[in-house]
């Protein structure tokens, strides 16, 4: 522990924190010194008791401002998580659906590219018969 020398009202009071904390032990006392001091001139001095009374009621006030807004933003966070974790997901199966079609339309393409290439030979085949049946027609003929 060390000892840390705060200034307060004009006086100085000799407090003692853990080793490393002295720079914010002597801020968060200036911090309490300069609210006890503004509430001083707004009200006048009626009593260091009750002005250091309603000093520690508005630090209390700011911190449960803050910690509800912490609270807030916490509840902020989670639901920005949750709806991050459903796009994510949707985005997955928007993926996978995107994929399966992609397989689709190429097995497809190649069944058709399979009929083409059939429907080819099946002409090739039927023009071939049918060149050799007129040339035949035409060698009886002459």
């Amino acid at each position: 522990m060390v000892n840390v020398t705060v200034k307060f009202n004009s006086r100085d009071y000799i407090l003692s924190c853990e080793d490393g904390q002295e720079q914010e032990l002597e801020k968060l006392s200036l911090h309490l010194n300069e609210k006890f001091e503004k509430l001083k001139n707004d009200l006048g001095n009626i009593g260091e008791s009750k002005l250091l009374l309603i000093s520690s009621i508005q630090v209390i006030d700011e911190m449960f401002t803050i910690k509800e807004s912490i609270e807030k933003l916490k509840n902020q966070n989670k639901t920005l998580l949750e709806k991050f974790k459903e796009i994510k997901s949707l985005s997955i199966l928007y993926k996978e659906d995107r994929e399966r079609e992609i397989q689709n339309l190429q097995s497809e393409l190649q069944e058709l590219k399979s009929k083409i290439s059939d429907n080819e030979k099946n002409y090739s085949e039927s023009l071939e018969k049918v060149s050799n049946s007129i040339n035949n027609f035409l060698e009886k003929i002459n």
